[in-house]
């Protein structure tokens, strides 16, 4: 696993641990969407990353409860996040606002840390070195151990490059012995003491430097840089042999092999064993005649030929480097001129290409990409592999807002089947839904009005009320029949009253010794209707809701896809004038570089032709000489 992802790992547990105690039984917090922003970050896809995590933090921050989203116990680490994947994708002042953000919260100690150098990073970076140095002063307490040595390492080479070397010299010396910085510590160490004016002490740590055991590719190329500047300050001294053995330690394969064999080569010229230079000098030359090293060897063995009196073979040499220069400057120019019709930057974006981890090697193999032979030195530059990712990044931005575009005419299409499969559908659903708000609302008005009778009959009984249909049909019967009587001729029948009487009295008799049972009974019926209109009330609600998301699924759009498109017309034509501007960049440095290297040829052709002019001569007169002897 990169270190880059552990060290992500690490914090988002640092983070979980100082967020609120777990319950025994709790399972550790997740959140899907910040899960997948993590799987994309680790596959070196920080764009869609911090699409998908900002998005999952604007959402929680709108919540009105966000204690109850599952993003709410890492939000702590998100937000971290955030600046991280900032970071990687070169966002570097966002990612130092987010990570300031985090130093200034309430999260653990490590963490703080962690963020601190993080930002001090950033801005050493960018130049902006006292503000790295207080970043890096704002480090205290716990430090996470896989970053404890890199905080002080950062340090020293802030120190250096404020020149500083007494403050850095202590912190380095610390570090020698660190297997994560082994070389670099040395190498950096030495040149602490090159700043401060201590030469001796300087080329001894160099040659310590260029003694390690390395085990990576990384620490061998710092061990040849380190013998060869070594050898480079010895050369200058007037020191050649012990240059030369610094020089001869340096790997025949390597970044700085090339450098190595020219130097060395020279080394023994100045030491006038011009033999010995034929050694380095001749190996140099097999190599690629695209490199300067090599190209300048081409001119320097034969002059070692000519000074061991070898004028046919200096001559046969100088006539060879002649049409190699020749044929390298017609190809500069063809460079040249390929890269003003626009191909290097259609070649710098091509696909099949970027996929490879080694593609900008493999843009030597290309037989129409003349425009990229003769940079793979440049390429392989910082400062132009950060302009060169910068316009990456804004072609790979340009693809997705042609995406985007595009889809917009998708979602449309959607939306218009929507409507078309809903809008038949509606007014059928809307009669249905007006006959079941109708029945709903006669059950509501009845139900209120035997709940306010209950409660009514809590307070003040009257049996009277709950009185069944048959009691109540007796009832208006002998009201009726005693009606009659009094109004009869001759006054009521005594008897009569007196049997209407006993029937009243009857009724009245069980309505008040069943009034108990009877209130149960209508407390029990109320119940039951409550269920009734609950189970209305939750269709007429589910009614509601879909009758609102048929409608929203088709309705309102039209304004908000309007406004992204216009949104995203104005970001390509944003992105079109950044291409342009680093695509220009980018060509005039290319150029620049071609010919520079096509003057320098070209200086080294009217060396040739000269030298090669004297060598015939010496050759000549040195076959005479040989034929009056």
């Amino acid at each position: 696993m990169p270190r880059a992802s552990s060290l992500r790992i690490a914090l988002q547990v640092l983070l979980l641990l100082s967020a609120p105690a777990l319950g025994a039984d709790s399972k550790p917090p997740r959140d899907l969407y910040f899960s997948e922003a993590i799987y994309y970050a680790d596959q070196g896809l920080y764009f869609d990353a911090l699409a998908r995590l900002d998005t999952e933090l604007a959402l929680h921050n709108g919540l009105d409860e966000p204690k109850l989203d599952t993003l709410y116990p890492l939000v702590g680490a998100a937000t971290f996040s955030v600046g991280d994947f900032e970071l990687d994708y070169r966002m570097h002042l966002r990612a130092g606002h987010a990570i300031t953000a985090v130093l200034e919260g309430n999260v653990d100690e490590a963490v703080r840390n962690d963020a601190a150098y993080r930002l001090a990073r950033i801005q050493f970076q960018k130049g902006e070195l006292s503000d790295a140095l207080h970043s890096l002063d704002r480090i205290h307490g716990r430090v996470p151990d896989a970053i404890r040595d890199d905080v002080e390492f950062l340090r020293a080479n802030v120190y250096l490059s404020t020149a500083h070397p007494d403050k850095a010299t202590p912190i380095l010396k610390r570090l020698e012995g660190d297997k994560q910085l082994l070389g670099f510590a040395d190498y950096n160490l030495a040149i602490a003491y090159l700043q401060g004016d201590h030469r001796d002490a300087a080329l001894d740590q160099l040659q310590k430097a260029g003694e390690v055991n390395a085990n990576s590719d990384e620490t061998r190329a710092i061990r040849d840089k380190a013998n060869l500047v070594r050898g480079s300050l010895l050369f200058d001294s007037g020191q050649f042999a012990a240059a030369k053995s610094s020089l001869d330690r340096v790997r025949l394969v390597g970044p700085f092999s090339n450098q190595a064999l020219l130097r060395a080569g020279w080394a023994d010229v100045s030491d006038k064993q011009f033999d010995s230079a034929l050694v380095p000098w001749n190996i140099l030359v097999k190599r690629d005649r695209t490199d300067a090293a090599v190209q300048e060897a081409m001119l320097a063995l034969p002059y070692a030929y000519a000074q061991l009196a070898l004028y046919g073979r200096a001559a046969s040499l100088y006539s060879q480097a002649l049409q190699l220069y020749g044929s390298q400057i017609d190809r500069l120019n063809a460079s040249v001129k390929s890269i003003r019709d626009g191909n290097f930057l259609k070649v710098l974006v091509r696909e099949e290409i970027r996929n490879d981890k080694d593609w900008v090697i493999r843009l030597r193999s290309l037989p129409d990409t003349p425009e990229t032979y003769y940079l793979m030195q440049l390429l392989a530059s910082h400062d132009f592999q950060s302009a060169l990712q910068n316009y990456l990044d804004l072609e790979d931005l340009r693809k997705r807002l042609d995406g985007w575009q595009h889809s917009f005419a998708a979602y449309e299409d959607l939306i218009r089947l929507r409507r078309a499969y809903y809008e038949p559908l509606l007014p059928g659903l809307d009669q249905h839904f007006r006959e079941l708000d109708s029945r709903r609302r006669v059950r509501l008005e009845q139900h209120k009005i035997l709940a306010q009778r209950m409660q009514n009959l809590l307070v003040a009984p009257r049996p009277e009320l709950l009185a069944t249909t048959a009691e109540r049909k007796l009832i208006a019967h002998l009201n009726d029949i005693q009606a009659r009587l009094e109004a009869a001729p001759g006054g009521p029948d005594p008897e009569l009253e007196a049997r209407i009487g006993r029937l009243r009295g009857l009724v009245t008799w069980n309505l008040k010794t069943q009034y108990q049972d009877r209130l149960t009974q209508f407390y029990e019926h109320l119940q039951a209707s409550q269920q009734a209109v609950d189970k209305l009330n939750k269709q007429y609600n589910e009614f509601v809701r879909v009758r609102q998301a048929a409608t929203h699924s088709y309705v309102g759009y039209d304004v908000t896809i309007k406004r992204l498109r216009t949104r995203v017309k104005d970001a390509q034509r944003h992105i079109e004038l950044l291409m342009a501007r680093q695509g220009n960049v980018l060509e005039r440095v290319a150029i620049a570089e071609l010919e520079a290297r096509s003057k320098r040829l070209e200086n080294y052709q009217v060396r040739a032709r000269y030298a090669m002019a004297d060598a015939y001569d010496r050759a000549t007169a040195a076959q005479r000489q040989a034929q009056r002897e």
